[in-house]
């Protein structure tokens, strides 16, 4: 592992910011405090901050002679998670809880920051992006429309994200579609209720609510190219007061996820079309809404091929996988990476037994990795602004 000597230096510092992130989360739209720590330590490093994208939205300008720009992304909100955790630095916050290493991400793009506004070794101008509201509320999309890149132009845009279940350090990526695009439903379906004693006189929506589960999934099954692929998922169904009455309605809701778009534009219209003919066939009225939340994160080929090429620089190519599987998460980068051409990648965050994935109540960022993301991000400006 090729580590920059500067930035080891200062693992115990990182170390430090991420447990003390790590220990005060904060939700979409409310990361007050780690926007003010962001501030901070970009303000001490000699950095121009600005505030205020997004509602806590921090960007730091570095600028160093004339030359190209780019841009570093860091996610910093929290979940709404009760953390199962014991150590020090586990959450103050009963409910809200770092579950998935955006504390880790804001310590590394931070010692990333700190190293290079020290050394200097680049030519142009570097916006450390610390965006707010990752986790379901699209804040890349909020920045974007508040004019991220109309004020802080970038020629290409990198983020990262830890990965468990790949070793410590090792790095993963591809051209194209790496994660899923994102989109939510709400189904209504109203029938008439009575007495759970005389069903007959009932058009009961519990039973066509589960025809309608059962009838969305034969959409991926059977009315889609098996080469391709989507994911229609109900996980809620709510209905009903008490054990002996049928409701007048039931309400469910869930996701889609695709990769390709012409799939996901095809989505919403044939689960409609199933919806739609379930409730009619049981004499029910049903009610579809399809909210299009995060695009397919894909992934630029001249800036993965420059990822890849840092990523050998400081993990050896031996541990650089530069065609991982697409994954069905999903990530509001993809909104930056339809604007501006760039790359995101996963970072190992550690394998084996102990391990828990990302939005685990038991997950903890992996320390071991933020000076490998520093450096990555440190390398990455000096190959690309190269002086």
């Amino acid at each position: 592992m090729s580590i920059i000597n500067r930035i080891s230096e200062f693992h115990e510092q990182m170390t430090e910011w991420r447990h003390d992130i790590h220990a005060h989360p904060e939700i979409a739209f409310e990361e007050q405090r780690t926007s003010d720590i962001v501030a901070r330590e970009l303000g001490q490093f000699g950095i121009e901050v600005h505030r205020g994208l997004a509602k806590t939205g921090v960007v730091g300008v570095l600028k160093n002679g004339d030359g190209p720009s780019i841009g570093l992304r860091a996610d910093m909100d929290a979940l709404p998670i009760h953390e199962a955790n014991d150590f020090d630095h586990r959450s103050k916050h009963d409910g809200k809880m770092h579950a998935c290493g955006h504390d880790g991400h804001t310590s590394m793009l931070l010692g990333a920051a700190k190293y290079l506004a020290e050394t200097r070794q680049f030519k142009g101008t570097i916006n450390f992006i610390f965006q707010p509201a990752e986790e379901g509320e699209g804040g890349a999309r909020v920045m974007i429309e508040e004019g991220l890149f109309d004020k802080f132009p970038c020629q290409s845009v990198y983020g990262v994200h830890n990965m468990p279940g790949k070793d410590t350090g090792t790095f993963h990526m591809r051209t194209g579609a790496l994660m899923a695009a994102y989109d939510t439903f709400e189904i209504t379906v109203t029938g008439r209720g009575s007495h759970a004693a005389m069903p007959h006189h009932s058009i009961d929506p519990v039973v066509v609510a589960s025809k309608i589960v059962g009838g969305l999934q034969s959409i991926t099954s059977r009315n889609l190219n098996p080469l391709e692929s989507a994911v229609i998922s109900v996980t809620q169904i709510h209905g009903g007061d008490t054990n002996n009455v049928i409701p007048n309605r039931v309400w469910m809701e869930g996701t889609t996820r695709s990769f390709k778009p012409e799939v996901r534009d095809w989505l919403a219209p044939s689960m409609q079309r199933v919806v739609d003919g379930i409730a009619q066939a049981y004499g029910a009225s049903a009610e579809f809404d399809y909210l299009r939340r995060y695009p397919s994160t894909i992934n630029h080929s001249a800036e993965t091929g420059i990822a890849a090429k840092i990523a050998a620089e400081v993990a050896g190519e031996a541990r650089v996988d530069i065609n991982t599987a697409p994954v069905m998460g999903a990530e509001d980068f993809s909104f930056m990476l339809e604007k501006v051409p760039g790359c995101y990648l996963f970072i190992g965050n550690g394998a084996g037994e102990g391990v828990c994935m990302v939005h685990n109540p038991s997950y903890d960022f992996n320390d071991e990795i933020l000076p490998i993301g520093a450096t990555y991000f440190s390398r990455l400006v000096e190959t690309v602004l190269a002086a």
